[in-house]
């Protein structure tokens, strides 16, 4: 670096970002991404604090209306944000909420006991992000209106109007701003999950949520009187309950409100979420380890005393987990966050007070319902039962891989390159693809492991089942960092674990037996951007000897539209991977240079809904099925008949 380059570098070019400048700078620190997600986040920031005058007993009915601008209108029927001039400031307080950061009711005490809200940046980081925001305040008779561009302030609070002294509440209407975001489109059915959760999270709160975008408006009321018992409930729709009770328990300790719903069903895998001030914390916390501690506790405590395990014995939490669906959702006045994005709870007394409460009254209900205990109970010794098998078989096949030096599974073409950072491995069905596939790949950096037929449905299947699946065990030899406890992903032997399937129903379910695999054992794969979807054409169009591949029918009338529709066009339409050379396969879906990838994803704030769909699809309950298949068929691109 020469000198001139050093000196440029003093103390004029520190930036002092003014305000709401910052967040138009750095969105991603205050909304986490500029990408779809983070769109949305802009509705539950403004949601959030009517949902937060809920909680304090003033509101009881929230509207979200997606308009036919895509702006949004959150109106709420609360005590309307203050009007009245804050005197730090010499600003109306509404004003201060819109347009300072870290502004709001939720510090120093006495605004809000609890609120979702932690840091007091939701309402000025929507302002600084959208291209317009207008607030209408009903209050003391009058009806008050500020409007906002781009975070300044375009004209200054006025009165409008009048209205009935009683009528109180607050209207944000909002548009996000194109400069911003990628993508400016709301998802109906994103908002729709989002806001049901805070329906069962906030009992007897009622919110509407109505979608003006198109010729018929849509509009779904969401409104729980049961709260989180509904949850459960909603949750094990696609499960058969073990019992008819969801049980609940609630109560206060030290300042910290806790609420805990759950019920068992048949099935085989755990579903516990956990909340705080209506914050889904996707990485648990203390209210979580407080609730997993009493409910093992509990059951091995209630077991000995009635003599259904020996006193030597234990059952583990997981036995006790399994099937189980729990909601923990607690209130606090301060909670700590791990990391700005709220993921874990750190408040050690949420620990002392969810163990306290869950361990008091699950046992007074075990005691006057000992046939539901029994049930239980039974349940989770057979999951030990099955543990202990499913450990014999891993434990047998650690022992084999250190006698063979790990050996790979004999289909696997395994690539030469050695270091996984430049790896992947195709998982293709059936033999004849994965022979198209090993001569088409690239041998220095893919792999190809051809399964046979369609793998067990792990939705429907105990650990010692999934152990003794010779697909499955390819596939977790192959990959090479274990499942579930034993997972270990820095012991990942390829980068991309790409799923390539026929283009067709049987293809689709096949892929989708995959994924389930992967999210339900090794979930850090999809977390973390490893698994991919192959995207095979549908179609190939020759005509004068040359050739063009469309992937879907749009883009095959774009190509005709182009080379023009006639007799001496040749239009195949693939079935599958087998009726294409290994030439063609390596140019359409293997190179690296041409092919199309889906990377698969996952919202973690949405893990609830997402097991659900997991459970929907992949479970025994017919009824359900047919319902989602129903409401979603309107979404799907590519239907095979």
């Amino acid at each position: 670096m020469d000198k001139e380059q050093i000196q440029e570098y003093g103390a004029d070019q520190i930036q002092i970002l003014e305000g709401l400048e910052a967040v138009r700078k750095r969105p991603g620190m205050y909304i986490g991404s500029t990408s779809i997600r983070g769109l949305h986040h802009l509705v539950y920031e403004i949601v959030d604090n009517s949902v937060d005058e809920a909680l304090a007993g003033y509101c009881n009915t929230i509207k979200v209306i997606i308009n036919s601008d895509n702006s949004i209108t959150v109106i709420d029927n609360g005590r309307g944000i203050p009007v009245g001039i804050n005197h730090k400031s010499g600003l109306p307080a509404v004003e201060v909420v819109f347009t300072i950061l870290h502004a709001g009711g939720k510090f120093g005490g006495g605004g809000y006991k609890v609120s979702g809200g932690l840091h007091g940046v939701g309402a000025s980081v929507v302002n600084a992000l959208s291209e317009w925001l207008e607030v209408t305040i009903y209050s003391e008779g009058k009806i008050y209106r500020q409007r906002y561009e781009r975070g300044n302030v375009s004209y200054k609070l006025k009165v409008i109007g009048e209205c009935p002294l009683e009528k109180t509440g607050t209207t944000v209407s909002f548009l996000p701003d194109k400069e911003i975001f990628e993508e400016t489109v709301f998802d109906f059915n994103t908002l729709k999950h989002r806001l049901r959760e805070m329906a069962f999270l906030t009992k007897n709160i009622k919110i509407v949520l109505r979608d003006d975008r198109n010729k018929e408006p849509v509009e779904k009321t969401f409104h729980y009187e049961g709260g989180i018992k509904e949850f459960v409930t909603y949750l094990n729709k696609g499960k058969t309950p073990i019992y008819p009770d969801v049980v609940y328990a609630e109560g206060m300790k030290d300042n910290v409100y806790v609420e805990v719903a759950m019920q068992h069903n048949d099935g085989y895998n755990e579903g516990c979420y956990s909340f705080v001030n209506n914050i889904t914390t996707p990485e648990g916390g203390t209210h979580l380890t407080g609730f997993k501690n009493a409910l093992t506790k509990t059951f091995n405590t209630y077991a000995k005393l009635n003599k259904l395990i020996k006193e030597t014995e234990s059952l583990s939490g997981e036995d006790i987990r399994e099937g189980l669906t729990a909601i923990v959702s607690v209130k606090l006045e301060e909670p700590q966050f791990e990391g700005q994005t709220k993921q874990k709870l750190g408040n050690s007394e949420a620990r002392g007070a969810v163990d306290n409460i869950v361990s008091e009254q699950l046992m007074i209900y075990l005691e006057q319902h000992p046939q539901v205990a029994k049930v239980i109970l039974e349940k989770s010794i057979m999951a030990q039962r099955a543990r202990d098998a499913a450990r014999k078989a891993r434990d047998l096949t650690r022992r084999k891989s250190a006698l063979d030096g790990m050996a790979l599974p004999g289909k696997l073409a395994d690539c030469s390159d050695k270091d996984p950072k430049n790896c992947e491995i195709y998982i293709v069905e059936g033999d004849s693809a994965g022979g198209s596939a090993k001569t088409a790949r690239s041998r220095a950096t893919q792999a190809i492991l051809p399964l046979r037929g369609k793998i067990l449905n792990v939705e429907k299947a105990r650990l010692d089942k999934i152990y003794a699946n010779a697909e499955i065990k390819a596939m977790i030899t192959a990959f090479g960092t274990g499942i579930h406890e034993d997972f270990d992903i820095s012991k990942l032997r390829y980068d991309k674990i790409i799923i390539m399937t026929d283009a067709d129903v049987d293809g689709a379910h096949i892929s989708t037996l995959l994924l389930t695999f992967l999210y339900r054992f090794m979930p850090d794969l999809i977390k973390e951007g490893h698994v991919y979807l192959a995207q095979p054409p549908l179609f190939k169009l020759e005509k004068n000897k040359k050739v063009w591949y469309a992937y879907d029918d749009d883009e095959l009338s774009a190509i005709l539209d182009e080379v023009g529709r006639d007799q001496s066009n040749k239009i195949q339409r693939y079935k599958g991977l087998g009726e294409m050379d290994a030439d063609q396969l390596w140019e359409t879906t293997m190179d690296p240079e041409r092919r199309v990838l889906l990377k698969v994803t996952m919202d973690e704030e949405a893990s609830s809904e997402l097991d659900l769909t997991f459970t929907t699809l992949m479970g025994d309950q017919v009824e359900p099925r047919r319902e989602f298949i129903e409401e979603n068929a309107k979404y799907v691109q590519n239907l095979d008949i």
